[in-house]
């Protein structure tokens, strides 16, 4: 009887050993996966935004001496932050910040293009870059909120897989803390108002 003692031990030890590291699996699984299809609204805001910029830009050639360079500035801006491509399933830290760059260069183009129509009077009065202009407002809204959704499932996924017990098993099965969208540096700059 002493013999069969042990061995029933290890076999309880075991087994409860393969239930929890099956559902520990199938939970990191499932908010892997809600972390992935965070990632992909975060993309298709940004995919909106993209897809308005040509429209955009096609409206403002119409005024004859728009400058040209803020045109050609914000089209490669587009190009590059569409060219960006990034594995939902291996987000790094690195990743999601030369994503956030791209993005950001665009962002920047598109501020100096509306900064520099101010000063076009009928652009300005161009009814369809006036509705542009709202849905590009209405889409930096969008982008925003899905980059702070992305950022509450990355938080949950990355404090579960950093908690005990769900530590081992998340570096058994591979799963690693992935990055998420940070402030950047000029952020804490407050921005200048000039009327001059």
């Amino acid at each position: 009887m002493k013999k069969l003692i042990l061995p029933i031990v290890l076999i309880a030890v075991g087994g409860m050993l393969f239930i929890s590291g099956c559902n520990n699996y199938n939970a990191f699984v499932e908010i892997d996966e809600d972390v992935e299809n965070a990632w992909s609204k975060v993309q298709s805001a940004y995919q909106r935004r993209a897809d308005l910029i040509p429209n955009l830009v096609n409206t403002v050639k119409g005024v004859a001496d728009f400058e040209k360079s803020t045109l050609t500035a914000v089209q490669e801006a587009r190009s590059k932050a569409t060219s960006m491509n990034v594995d939902a399933s291996n987000l790094n830290p690195e990743q999601i910040k030369q994503f956030q760059q791209a993005q950001s260069g665009l962002s920047q183009s598109l501020g100096r293009l509306l900064m520099v129509s101010e000063r076009y009077p009928q652009l300005q009065a161009n009814q369809s870059f006036r509705e542009l202009q709202v849905q590009l407002e209405g889409t930096e809204n969008r982008i925003k909120v899905a980059r702070d959704r992305y950022n509450d499932v990355v938080t949950n996924y990355n404090k579960k897989i950093r908690r005990f017990p769900g530590t081992i098993y998340a570096s058994m099965f591979g799963f690693d803390e992935r990055g998420q969208f940070e402030a950047e540096a000029s952020a804490q700059d407050a921005p200048e108002v000039n009327f001059d």
